[in-house]
């Protein structure tokens, strides 16, 4: 829809008015004439309600034209310009291709060789082997024409492209059921499932599998590994309730965890991108003048050093981590955190490796309050899994060579602003020695009228013969002779760590004290 009316500033313009008729007319299809909504007039802003007819005296003295995406008179958050473009083409084979679809995902978690696995032969029944068993089933029902006669689409391929028109069009759950119903009635002799939730089920076996694992309420602890069975806080100081009432069995709180070993074992499930996963060690080209990869940065330069094993190959996967909190609720909620954890593989080239598809969503953790240093439960299992990758790898088929391989990963760095620095290092970023550089060598200087630290001396990083160095009325009234701070080893690191005495998390009544 045309909205170029919403800037002209002529409102005697007819091109403004007839936008406003078609305004006033899309955000009251469909409801009640003597209903009241927001108005977009200048001065209403969208904060008050007016009728219809007085909706529309206001937009004839001006609109808000930054409002163009009616999101408060029945438009989805995102526009609806963008889907139509969009063409669907009835020739398009995307839908054909579902076995090979399958075959991608099934490798990617079985092996080359996961049909034919001799264990299924045999009716073997472990965890593996069922999971196996249940994508077969998925392969033959891809092979299932979806009605007798039908040679387009099978009953899979039909589910997947229902699922992405209730996707591109925005569809609500209820409006899929009901389309589903209809289909359903109409054709009852095709393979067509009656609601949404079936097919969701139906196709659950390609997602990437969720863990959720349930948190105390007060952040004191995961109710996971050692700690399953239990039905209260293991924290004697908090003893929180896991459920939310004892016969709901209902948790309280739940950390959505995706597991990064089949994310990092896709990636060698195609050829080009098993490919281009080697790209920066045989096709990069060196340049010790400038970094135009991450592999041309000092960080990755010494970890290759150090660890020498993980180096030789060039499979092995450099990761870095992004989190931050945010409301999800944008302004209409000011009291709501929450973290998600995203992983960046810098194997492949920069053209690829900062796109959207390589970014692997590892953890959501939950709100509503923002977790400052407790957020250390809710990386519990992503360190143990990174650790695993770091010390043991993962079988994994590579498709570019044909051939099975050790795949290990390592964490290089975050990123991350500022506060959540100190709650993702565990330095404090606020006080007399906030900064991280210069840790216990900080000059700080408390300003007593505006009550904030001021954080000096950066006249140490400079070189030593700098005239600014020498300088005194435009700094503190000193000179600055000192070195830079000295970078502390990991080793010097762990050995501070190792100082701090047992910390309590969470923030329960008692541990606030």
């Amino acid at each position: 829809m045309d909205r170029s009316w919403m800037s002209i500033k002529n409102y005697l313009d007819l091109k403004y008015l007839d936008g406003v008729d078609e305004f006033i007319k899309f955000a009251f299809l469909g409801k009640d004439p003597n209903c009241k909504l927001p108005c977009p007039y200048k001065v209403c802003n969208n904060f008050e309600d007016q009728t219809k007819e007085v909706m529309a005296n206001h937009l004839c003295r001006g609109i808000v034209d930054s409002y163009t995406r009616w999101i408060y008179h029945g438009e989805g958050f995102e526009s609806d310009d963008e889907n139509d473009d969009i063409e669907i083409n009835d020739n398009d084979s995307d839908f054909d291709s579902m076995e090979e679809l399958l075959n991608d995902v099934g490798v990617a978690n079985f092996g080359e060789n996961w049909r034919h696995s001799p264990e299924l032969d045999t009716g073997a029944c472990t965890e593996k082997e069922g999971e196996a068993s249940r994508f077969l089933k998925l392969l033959s029902e891809a092979e299932k024409s979806l009605y007798p006669g039908c040679e387009k689409y099978s009953k899979l391929s039909f589910i997947v492209h229902i699922l992405r028109l209730k996707t591109m069009n925005r569809w609500t759950c209820k409006s899929t059921d009901m389309l589903l119903k209809f289909l359903h009635q109409v054709f009852p002799t095709a393979l067509i499932p009656s609601l949404y939730y079936e097919a969701k089920n139906f196709i659950r076996e390609l997602g990437l599998k969720c863990e959720k694992i349930h948190a105390c309420e007060n952040d004191c602890a995961l109710f996971w590994n050692e700690n399953k069975g239990l039905d209260h806080c293991p924290n004697e100081k908090c003893k929180a309730p896991r459920y939310k009432s004892p016969n709901s069995k209902i948790p309280r709180k739940v950390l959505r965890y995706f597991p990064l070993k089949p994310r990092l074992q896709r990636l060698f499930v195609n050829k080009e991108i098993a490919r281009d996963m080697r790209w920066h060690k045989e096709r990069r080209v060196d340049n010790e003048n400038m970094i135009r990869h991450p592999a041309d940065s000092l960080a990755w330069k010494d970890f290759d050093r150090n660890h020498k094993s993980f180096a030789e190959d060039p499979r092995n996967v450099r990761l870095g981590l992004a989190s931050d909190g945010f409301n999800p609720f944008g302004t209409m909620s000011n009291s709501y955190s929450i973290w998600p954890v995203i992983f960046v593989p810098y194997n492949l080239p920069p053209w690829k490796c900062l796109k959207d598809p390589f970014f692997f969503l590892s953890m959501i953790i939950p709100g509503p309050k923002a977790h400052g240093n407790d957020i250390d439960i809710f990386f519990r299992p992503l360190v143990d899994e990174l650790k695993e990758l770091f010390a043991t790898g993962v079988k994994t088929y590579d498709a570019f060579r044909e051939e099975k391989f050790m795949l290990r990963a390592a964490l290089l760095w975050t990123i991350n602003d500022f506060p959540a620095y100190g709650y993702l290092s565990g330095w404090s970023t606020k006080g007399y020695k906030a900064y991280p550089m210069c840790l216990d060598e900080t000059t700080s200087l408390y300003l007593n009228n505006c009550h904030k630290c001021c954080y000096m001396g950066h006249r140490r990083f400079l070189p030593i013969d700098h005239k600014w160095r020498r300088e005194k009325k435009q700094f503190n009234g000193e000179r600055e002779h000192r070195q830079p701070p000295r970078t502390l080893s990991g080793e010097e690191v762990l050995q501070q760590l190792l100082r701090i005495e047992q910390v309590e998390f969470g923030k329960a009544p008692d541990l606030l004290q």
